[in-house]
């Protein structure tokens, strides 16, 4: 298969009908490693905002189970798109996800915001570093999967176009970026999880990698300085050098998708280990396109007895 032979067949595609299997196409055959690379960068940017950082920084997840934390992420979105996001396996996963975040008071916008940079972040680092360009159907896909996310979290006012996407998440970042001590506790042991997965001479340099692909106004918010501008420079430089060798590279085959892989797991997961050990005693709520369970039917609360109105009435005053 040659390397644009997906893409033609992507551009006959309408994103309206086929945008589950355009995702899975992007983050399984033609993007798998550049999608991973953008989602990460995505979870640096929502350690920028104090009130998503303070929170994390609360639950101490990163500093004491980080790895496990970052798979659980990748893997729950896995999982919601696996068999089709209205599926049942779909709309378990979609279920497992809000029974985990229904524990803390989130404001509305800070979830949209998240979900916005699941859906820019990547789109971004596939256009600067991936071996082509999203195409209009690959970036409308994106959105209309992280639309349909939102909905069945309950979410309103949810983007319906990755124009609109952008727009939410860029005016939200230059309203609520900011520094705070949490934002850089939160980064710094989110970056020991990706260093660790290098051996350790290189780990150091690992971290400074990721450092040299962030913005200036993101650094300023987690605390960090920007690296020098000639590091800069070689980094952008290898990994355009890594997109030019893989446009020489043929596509990949149906029979081999990139699924993801998790440290966490080396034998395999299920939807009852992804996520906190405590989420699983909470009862699982209605999507929101669910209309939430009545009430079981039981007895009517019994009439006031004679006597008890009787004895009421005589204390009453004259």
């Amino acid at each position: 298969m040659g390397c644009y032979s997906r893409l033609r067949r992507i551009r006959r595609m309408d994103p309206r009908q086929d945008h589950e299997l355009i995702f899975r196409w992007i983050t399984q055959y033609e993007f798998p490693r550049d999608y991973l690379h953008g989602t990460s960068v995505a979870f640096l940017r929502d350690y920028g905002v104090p009130r998503v950082s303070r929170l994390l920084d609360r639950t101490q997840e990163f500093e004491r189970a980080g790895q496990k934390r970052y798979d659980d992420t990748v893997l729950l979105a896995y999982e919601l798109v696996r068999e089709g996001m209205d599926s049942e396996h779909g709309r378990a996963a979609a279920r497992h996800l809000n029974r985990i975040h229904g524990r803390y008071r989130i404001p509305e916008e800070d979830f949209l915001y998240v979900l916005a940079t699941t859906v820019v972040g990547p789109k971004r680092w596939i256009d600067r570093y991936g071996w082509r360009r999203l195409s209009r159907q690959e970036t409308e896909s994106l959105a209309l999967v992280g639309r349909r996310m939102g909905e069945m979290m309950g979410l309103s006012g949810v983007p319906d176009t990755y124009a609109a996407f952008e727009r939410l998440h860029d005016a939200y970042e230059r309203e609520m970026f900011a520094y705070d001590p949490a934002n850089r506790r939160v980064a710094a042991a989110t970056l020991r999880v990706m260093a660790s997965w290098y051996p350790a001479p290189l780990r150091r340099v690992a971290s400074r990698i990721v450092l040299a692909v962030l913005d200036e106004p993101l650094l300023e918010a987690l605390g960090f300085p920007a690296e020098p501008r000639w590091f800069r420079a070689v980094v952008h430089r290898a990994f355009r050098v890594r997109a030019a060798l893989i446009r020489l590279l043929p596509g990949r085959p149906e029979w081999l998708p990139r699924r993801p892989s998790a440290r966490t797991y080396p034998f395999g997961w299920t939807l009852d280990d992804l996520g906190p050990h405590w989420a699983h005693s909470r009862a699982p709520g209605p999507l929101g396109d669910e209309t939430p369970p009545r009430p079981a039917p039981g007895p009517s609360p019994a009439p006031p007895s004679t006597a008890r109105t009787s004895r009421a009435s005589r204390q009453e005053p004259r």
